[in-house]
């Protein structure tokens, strides 16, 4: 490998080019044409203007974050870098830009990049349970099977569950299978939480239990005609890591109103906040939490990533107003305040949304 310039495209074009300084920090401009007709795919870090742009080694290891969001994470990652390995390439030494010519068109949002150097070009199967032994495998040093089959299925995804992108009659799905460290029942605990913030007024995509034991929720990256969605993670656009405690809902909440100016899209996040609180989920980093771009205007995503989480040292991972560990309502309105949110509507919300788990559970 060892590319020296990557072409960023979008629906079949050309966004601009990332190459690399002698510092190993990704360097950036637009397309002439883009910055004519296209728009910013990171306002906050990458603005429409004719300029080079040079990341900071903070906190995405000289990379921008938009980019980051196309990389695989975790799981991802891990398979990505037993495949390099199998093909004798250090994954120490594989450079920014050959991370995202591996990524090449199968990342997910919109953003694709060329050339593209595919690690495996063979069809995934979508024999699930077969899947999910091999990932098993691969999580206990045992795999000898085709890590190929599992690249292709898993090599774009992020977090640290064993997952699969597969389309399935049509329909794309992220369906996710269990680490060691997750109880047995974790598929069908994820789906009742689904349901649960379904019913608690969240925004969600469509969930279902596969072989009554695989979680999977549709992707909301990706149209009924196969058409990509440009997708932004808080991580990018905020530049705040998700690997520690970093962000509040504050900040998290105002990145928000900036980013769509829209009210509506803020109560969206509130409430999202407010289902974590209740449910327990301190799992809430910076990159469980993400913006779409279609239409010409930014929304907020639809929920994904809600289960019951512990957290590290047992405290949120975005804390509410500056609490972590035993966030109180007086603290979420404290959050709705310091945004300039509609008091009424916000204690409206948190009413909603704790009438909803209690009746859940």
């Amino acid at each position: 490998m060892r590319n020296k310039v990557i072409h960023v495209l979008y629906h079949g074009q050309r966004v601009g080019r990332v190459a690399e300084t002698s510092d190993r920090l990704a360097a950036f401009e637009y397309d002439e044409q883009w910055l004519v007709d296209g728009f910013s795919i990171s306002p906050f870090k990458l603005p429409l203007e004719k300029k080079v742009f040079i990341a900071k080694s903070t906190p995405f290891n000289g990379n921008f974050g938009v980019f980051i969001d196309s990389m695989p994470d975790g799981w991802g990652r891990l398979l990505v870098d037993r495949m390099l390995i199998k093909k004798r390439i250090n994954p120490a030494e594989v450079s920014i830009l050959d991370r995202l010519a591996i990524v090449g068109s199968s990342g997910m949002g919109a953003l694709e990049y060329q050339p593209e150097e595919s690690l495996a070009d063979l069809a995934v199967s979508s024999d699930l349970n077969s899947l999910a032994r091999e990932a098993e495998a691969i999580l206990n040093d045992k795999y000898d099977g085709n890590l190929e089959e599992l690249v292709k299925a898993g090599g774009s995804s992020g977090g640290a569950r064993p997952k699969v992108l597969v389309n399935i009659a049509g329909v794309d799905w992220l369906i996710k299978f269990r680490s060691g460290e997750d109880p047995k029942n974790v598929g069908r605990e994820e789906y009742r939480y689904s349901k649960m913030a379904r019913l608690a007024g969240l925004d969600m995509p469509e969930t279902r239990l596969f072989e009554r034991k695989f979680f999977g929720v549709k992707r909301f990256d990706r149209k009924a005609d196969g058409s990509k969605v440009h997708m932004l993670s808080a991580s990018a656009l905020l530049d705040a890591s998700h690997r520690f405690p970093t962000l509040d809902y504050t900040d998290l909440l105002r990145g928000a109103l900036n980013l769509t100016r829209d009210y509506s899209e803020v109560d969206k996040l509130f409430r999202l906040m407010c289902f974590n609180v209740f449910i327990h989920n301190r799992d809430d980093h910076a990159k469980n939490f993400s913006f779409l771009y279609d239409d010409g205007r930014w929304q907020v995503s639809p929920a994904y990533d809600l289960v019951y989480a512990a957290g590290m040292g047992g405290e949120h991972a975005t804390t509410i107003a500056g609490e972590g560990k035993n966030p109180t309502e007086k603290d979420m309105l404290m959050v709705a305040t310091m945004v300039g949110m509609n008091l009424r509507g916000a204690k409206r919300i948190i009413a909603e949304v704790k009438e909803a788990v209690a009746k859940s559970n």
